[in-house]
């Protein structure tokens, strides 16, 4: 199961990170022409963070969402005030257990889904305790 440790928030008062934006798409088929230089830079902290008040990072231990291009030491950008809906990959707490599911809301109930079919899902009891900590906007995966 993949569960999540160490929820770090954002710091806001950190300096602007900017990065050169590339003109030209790379392929990830056959090579296309290149250009020798970069003529934009993005804002990091915009292109990452939607919501800066209500948005943490949390790392990934465990591979049952590796299907859904989560693996094990990503770190996920969650945002805690975004409405949790059907399909949403979302980190649940279940009765104080943290864990990275996809959420399926169901007419018999509250699934985790894990995307790894070799994890089961987990059928949420009724009289269990969950609540949704916040969905995930972006993995930062690691190559």
């Amino acid at each position: 199961m993949g569960v999540i440790v160490g929820p770090r928030v954002i710091d806001t008062g950190l300096s602007l990170v900017t990065v050169q934006l590339s003109p030209v798409a790379v392929a990830a088929g056959y090579p296309s022409p290149t250009q020798d230089y970069f003529d934009d830079r993005i804002d990091l902290n915009e292109h990452l963070v939607n919501d800066v008040t209500n948005t943490v990072i949390v790392r990934v231990v465990g591979q049952s969402m590796e299907q859904a291009g989560i693996s094990d030491g990503d770190e996920l950008v969650v945002n805690r005030a975004r409405e949790p809906k059907d399909g949403s990959v979302a980190v649940a707490v279940l009765d104080g257990e943290l864990t990275i599911k996809r959420l399926r809301i169901t007419p018999a109930g509250v699934v985790l889904q894990a995307d790894n079919p070799t994890f089961p899902d987990i059928k949420v009891p009724a009289l269990a305790d969950l609540s949704i900590f916040g969905v995930a906007e972006r993995c930062l995966h690691h190559v």
